[in-house]
């Protein structure tokens, strides 16, 4: 069986048919031109499919933003590409292409790609949390997606961790990604010197000694750690999934979890946080597993 797996993203949108292992041919990446709009997008994404695949059995959709996973759907505009509301996603693709498509958030969808090719492949259970702009997550409970009763369940960005903090754009105070997001390292830095725009040069000053940054990454971690043991005395889980490109740094994963276990209570350390391992190819495995026979 041949699944086209599609991951939609506010920068580029990825494609490629997926077999049941894991395996990625005919991968092709494209700009998504996301101020065009939802439907300009959607119609691209038919013409660029039709230009470079001519046989498949199936499509899975990752896509940014609230999806209504029965009516394969956008429940609510997504924040990066304009007019997505009720875009009708998986209608559109079937009509075209004949086939079962399925359309999944982007986070669930990476964390299923962890789930069955990744590194969590070999754990029934974990949270997978993506840092970045924001911070998404979800949960994978025997090898499944939690939905929760409003399918949105892991919005675990928008955790309150600071009582009456920092404004977030979710019209709450003291979330999670105000304080935890890779965007708020980068803010904390440029205020020490605007010259530290990315992570990367943040992360450049940290190996080459700068105390005062590396200052700055020692309270991001914590701030890091403390959303986890939210979720790890809320969870118990066995395995902790990072994502996003800044979780790419092993040493950063292993000062994160050993910050996580000086403040969770003993009888939860044995929770293994891990990197995420499918790099940008994690979003469209996962909406193509959907199709396959999962363990």
């Amino acid at each position: 069986m041949k699944v086209l797996g599609i991951d939609i993203g506010g920068t580029s949108i990825k494609a490629g048919l997926v077999d049941e292992s894991g395996h990625v041919t005919q991968f092709i990446e494209f700009d998504t031109e996301a101020a065009k709009g939802g439907p300009y997008v959607l119609d691209n994404v038919i013409a660029k499919v039709k230009e470079s695949f001519t046989s498949f059995d199936a499509i899975g959709v990752s896509t940014l933003g609230q999806v209504d996973l029965e009516g394969g759907f956008l429940a609510q505009n997504a924040s990066n590409i304009p007019n997505t509301k009720d875009l009708p996603i998986k209608a559109k693709l079937e009509e075209v292409f004949q086939v079962p498509v399925t359309v999944e958030n982007d986070v669930n969808a990476a964390a299923l790609g962890e789930s069955a090719f990744g590194i969590g492949k070999d754990y029934d259970d974990i949270l997978y949390l993506t840092y970045g702009t924001g911070i998404g997550g979800a949960i994978v409970i025997d090898s499944n997606l939690y939905y929760g009763k409003s399918g949105f369940a892991g919005e675990f960005g928008h955790m309150p961790t600071h009582a009456f903090g920092r404004p977030c754009g979710c019209g709450q105070k003291g979330c999670y990604e105000k304080y935890a997001a890779t965007t708020a390292l980068v803010a904390a830095a440029k205020e020490v010197d605007p010259k530290y725009e990315n992570g990367r040069l943040i992360f450049a000053a940290y190996h080459e000694g700068e105390e005062t940054i590396i200052e700055l990454v020692h309270g991001w971690i914590k701030e890091i750690a403390v959303g986890l043991v939210t979720l790890i005395h809320s969870f118990n889980p066995s395995t902790i999934v990072l994502g996003g490109g800044v979780m790419e740094q092993d040493f950063l994963v292993e000062k994160i979890e050993k910050t996580v276990n000086d403040f969770i209570l003993e009888s939860f350390r044995h929770v293994h946080i891990i990197s995420a391992t499918l790099g940008n190819k994690a979003g469209l495995l996962g909406a193509a597993s959907k199709h396959f026979n999962r363990k």
